[in-house]
């Protein structure tokens, strides 16, 4: 008869799946660089590659300086001078026309050609798609009046007629009483 062989213990896996030949090895580095959640993807390639990335990742220091010196003055204009938006856009299309308007007048002194602006112009067909649009939403506003004058609907009534008085429902004070009153004895 054969005589069974002798088995040598073998130790059972480790509990986590790793052996221990994977983790005494330490990690292998590679060149590649940092990869964006574990994808073979970089993280400049994962933001685009481009100009973008170049300016987010800091690549390009002179552009990330400017954007972020441009979002704080934004910032310190809307937030902290409580600067409104539309009165920047007019006073920056100002500057802009006074620029353009000097310059034109200084070509006669530095002897220089004129700036090339292009003659701008609304073709018919788009003014008339404008005031199409414009004349169904102004219709249905003077609808809307017409039938809260005429009593159809008592909360729009009251909703158009207290909104102008710093909403009704939160400043109760006798001013806004005295409109509903004067207009019963009318």
């Amino acid at each position: 008869m054969a005589e069974p062989t002798e088995k040598t213990p073998t130790a059972p896996p480790p509990a986590d799946g790793v052996s221990e030949a994977a983790a005494a090895s330490p990690p292998v580095a590679t060149s590649r660089g940092f990869r964006f959640l574990g994808e073979d993807k970089s993280v400049h390639k994962a933001l685009g590659g481009g100009k973008t990335a170049d300016v987010l990742l800091w690549k390009d220091k002179k552009m990330s300086a400017a954007v972020i010196g441009g979002a704080t003055v934004i910032w310190v204009l809307f937030e902290v001078v409580e600067y409104n938006f539309m009165p920047l856009v007019s006073h920056f299309l100002i500057g802009a026309l006074a620029v353009v308007f000097l310059w034109s007048k200084a070509t006669i002194f530095i002897k220089k050609s004129s700036p090339d602006i292009p003659e701008v112009q609304i073709s018919e067909e788009l003014a008339a798609n404008i005031v199409k649009v414009l004349r169904t939403d102004i219709n249905q506003a003077l609808r809307l009046l017409r039938e809260i004058a005429m009593g159809h609907d008592l909360m729009k009534f009251i909703g158009v007629y207290f909104y102008p008085n710093n909403l009704f429902l939160f400043h109760f004070n006798k001013t806004s009483l005295s409109y509903p009153v004067l207009m019963c004895f009318s």
